[in-house]
């Protein structure tokens, strides 16, 4: 079992910038890999970017050059979090976000969302 807990999100300007963080109940080196969903009002979850247990990054074409994701160095003493880095926020952006793990097993885990509101 893993359990995932995002940071809050917010409301940001068109341009701005925002950094989620998602932090695991195990290490995010023993997950297969963990990524970032996103979902909009009146639209399907969209797969936003993922990283490999090896480190491996994809994106969604609409986010590419403006979010990163990345998680903690395998030195760092907690292993556990991903963050999604995300620049030039645009109004299309908004959605309520959920953190993703899938297992060895491939097993899915979900965050419980996090709203983020691209708004003047």
């Amino acid at each position: 079992q893993v359990q995932l807990v995002e940071s809050e999100g917010g409301l940001v300007q068109p341009g701005g910038s925002l950094r989620l963080s998602c932090a695991a109940s195990v290490s995010i080196f023993s997950i297969n890999h963990t990524g970032w969903y996103r979902q909009a009002p009146g639209k399907e979850r969209e797969l936003v970017a993922t990283i490999t247990r090896g480190g491996s990054a994809n994106y969604v074409d609409s986010v590419k050059g403006r979010f990163t994701i990345s998680r903690d160095n395998a030195k760092d003493n907690a292993k556990n979090t991903v963050y999604l880095q995300m620049n030039s926020l645009k109004p299309e952006d908004t959605a309520v976000y959920y953190c993703n793990a899938v297992n060895t097993l491939r097993v899915d885990y979900w965050g419980q969302g996090t709203q983020v509101t691209v708004s003047s």
